[in-house]
């Protein structure tokens, strides 16, 4: 989950455009879908989950990130104009895209069927687990956003010698 895919990228774009500090509700809603992803998981075990429904989901997730692709490769971006900042992201944005990323599923399916029932965790500390673990997720692309800051301030002010 922390690997540079779509969520994460667009954090780095969001800090290097200086907007870190106003998609914080970004963040937070890639954790409550990953905080979703793993209490469902958790609590519903690997009996609802076959391979017919691992492949619907990845199709879902799949057809949703060739469409942001496809609105990436239309837009049309002027940067000769200085106002022309790029639209801020908000909760729902993250909860939505990361629902529909299939790294995501693929991230917590694994440790709701085989890490947690393997380690004992069931209950409240499925729910304890499930919180820092979401927590996590949603600090992942706010590190990308930290280091988009860094790196946004660096092309924006060169330091010459």
């Amino acid at each position: 989950m922390y690997s540079p895919g779509p969520v994460n990228l667009l954090g780095l774009n969001i800090g290097i455009n200086g907007q870190a500090r106003q998609s914080v509700g970004f963040c937070l809603g890639v954790g409550t879908a990953m905080l979703a992803y793993l209490l469902v998981l958790g609590w519903a075990g690997a009996a609802w989950i076959d391979d017919e429904a691992l492949i619907v989901v990845s199709a879902l997730g799949c057809g949703y990130i060739v469409y942001l692709a496809s609105k990436i490769a239309r837009s049309s971006v002027d940067i000769s104009e200085p106002d022309n900042a790029p639209q801020l992201v908000n909760y729902r944005d993250g909860l939505v895209m990361q629902l529909l990323n299939p790294k995501a599923i693929v991230a917590t399916l694994p440790i709701t069927t085989l890490q947690f029932p393997a380690a004992g965790i069931q209950g409240v500390s499925l729910a304890v687990w499930a919180l820092g673990l979401a927590m996590l997720a949603a600090g992942a692309p706010g590190s990308y956003m930290m280091i988009g800051s860094l790196v946004g301030h660096r092309i924006k002010k060169p330091r010459t010698r």
